[in-house]
């Protein structure tokens, strides 16, 4: 599965390049607005902090929620006191796009992460000159000199990188590659099937420093304090905000 988002991802990228050619993405990104600070927005406090996922649809689970207004549900995100606001932009099992960033990113003053399967420089660019703050990077989807040179790149470009594993070997990659911010998938990409206690498995082999950010597996505030007890300091969470009140629910996972 994840072989085939990546490889769908990077083939929709490439036909976009057709239409924009790298060397104008790379222009726009330079004259993009400054990347916010996310690794100052998200770094670790006395309480936990959470990234609010605009999410439609995901291969899992089917189709969540329409949202015809991305940056009506980001502002009600940042209202209700979310750190950063998660954007799909995978079109093909999630239903998301580029659009749908510049949109939130229009709308909100916090960090943008732009979630997707990216494996090529041309997604980071693009990442940055619609106005992205964050790019997700999957350890488990990059070689380690791929790896390396997308952090790399995002770094160049302002931006900070969310380094996304699954086991100890690929946070000992994200380490090596020099991510300040890694996160940890409850979810497994290739199966699919969850492990909540993944985490905590995993937290103590993030040094002090490097923010600690759980992902997957939020359905309540019960599964937001289980990762804060395990060591995280932010959770990003998709589906239980856009199944439900959102304000409500927000409200909820920040008072653990």
């Amino acid at each position: 599965m994840l072989a085939e988002l990546v490889g769908g991802s990077v083939e929709d990228a490439r036909a976009r390049a057709l239409e924009s050619p790298i060397d104008d993405v790379m222009a726009a990104a330079a004259a993009a607005a400054p990347a916010i600070d996310a690794l100052s927005a998200l770094a670790p406090v006395d309480r936990v902090k959470i990234i609010a996922e605009v999410k439609r649809a995901s291969p899992s689970r089917g189709r969540l929620a329409d949202i015809p207004d991305p940056a009506a549900l980001a502002s009600v995100y940042e209202q209700a006191g979310a750190s950063a606001i998660s954007v799909l932009t995978e079109q093909r099992q999630f239903f998301g796009s580029l659009d749908d960033l510049r949109a939130v990113r229009a709308a909100v003053g916090i960090p943008v992460l732009r979630k997707d399967f990216i494996a090529d420089p041309y997604q980071v660019y693009e990442a940055r000159a619609a106005g992205a703050d964050i790019v997700l990077l999957i350890v488990a989807a990059l070689d380690q000199p791929t790896l390396v040179a997308l952090h790399d790149l995002a770094t160049e470009l302002g931006m900070a990188a969310l380094v996304e594993t699954h086991s100890a070997d690929e946070v000992s990659r994200a380490l090596d590659a020099g991510a300040s911010l890694v996160g940890v998938n409850a979810r497994d990409l290739d199966t699919f099937e969850l492990d909540r206690d993944l985490f905590g498995t995993l937290a103590d082999r993030i040094p002090s420093g490097v923010t600690r950010v759980a992902e997957s597996a939020v359905l309540g505030p019960a599964d937001v304090a289980h990762y804060r007890e395990a060591g995280a300091d932010v959770v990003l969470v998709g589906e239980a905000l856009v199944t439900g009140d959102p304000m409500a629910r927000l409200a909820e996972f920040l008072a653990v």
